[in-house]
């Protein structure tokens, strides 16, 4: 939309009308050629969006996804291990050794690995269990975002969904797999837009990120307008004309 810049705008404030106005502002002609926009689960972007531009479709990256399931995962393995032994979990405890394998992909893991998680959690009982529920849950979550850029059927999506609703159903005794069904669901329209387009808003979290790590470079920013000036010259390095002087 804008060229190379590699920063659309900058704005104060993390709310609804102050993007709208952003997006308004824009000229007609731009605002019309605009047919998606990816965003993470932020309801202040979507409502913005959905005021400044309510022809466009949103969609929801996949990595927000994701990580919105693991860390749902997480929360489960702690608060079920202060349960079981009374402390946060440390070296020794099945459940915080193997953490890592819990927010692994299940096809990254060898089959002596998910031997070893199923095997070990399983020995500590009903907690064990249930924080391998927890895992299974963000896996049918993984199968559905696998459908992306296959052109799935709407049948192929339905299926994988009622999958996950109904695992995350079973086991609604988990309050945390209950919030994480119902998120799932809030941004249902938007996920599946993700699985028939493919498209994200990779571009825009590194550009992101590197605004990030200019404020730590500066060790934080006082000054608004010297923040947006550094945080332009950041994210347009890369694209800016580099001559060389004679």
């Amino acid at each position: 939309m804008t060229g190379h810049q590699g920063l659309l705008g900058q704005v104060e404030g993390r709310v609804s009308t102050v993007v709208a106005a952003l997006l308004s502002a824009q000229p007609a002609t731009w605002r019309g050629a605009i047919a998606h926009v990816a965003i993470d689960m932020c309801a202040i972007f979507r409502s913005a969006i959905r005021a400044a531009l309510p022809h466009a479709t949103i969609v929801v990256d996949h990595f927000h996804v994701v990580q919105l399931a693991n860390t749902k995962l997480a929360e489960l393995r702690r608060r079920l291990t202060w349960k079981l032994r009374g402390r946060r979990g440390r070296k020794g405890d099945p459940e915080y050794d193997h953490r890592r394998l819990l927010r692994s992909a299940a096809e990254d893991l060898t089959d002596e690995q998910r031997a070893i998680l199923e095997r070990d959690l399983t020995r500590i009982g009903t907690y064990g269990r249930h924080i391998l529920a927890g895992w299974h849950a963000k896996e049918k979550l993984r199968d559905l975002l696998a459908l992306a850029r296959t052109h799935p059927a709407r049948s192929q999506i339905s299926h994988r969904l009622h999958a996950f609703y109904t695992w995350c159903a079973d086991h609604a005794y988990l309050p945390e797999l209950v919030t994480l069904a119902e998120t799932v669901e809030t941004w249902q329209s938007e996920i599946e837009a993700f699985l028939l387009t493919g498209i994200t808003n990779a571009k825009s979290e590194g550009t992101n990120r590197v605004i990030k790590l200019e404020a730590r470079c500066a060790y934080g920013f006082r000054n608004p307008v010297n923040q947006r000036l550094r945080s332009r010259c950041a994210t347009t390095r890369a694209n800016r004309n580099r001559t060389i002087p004679a």
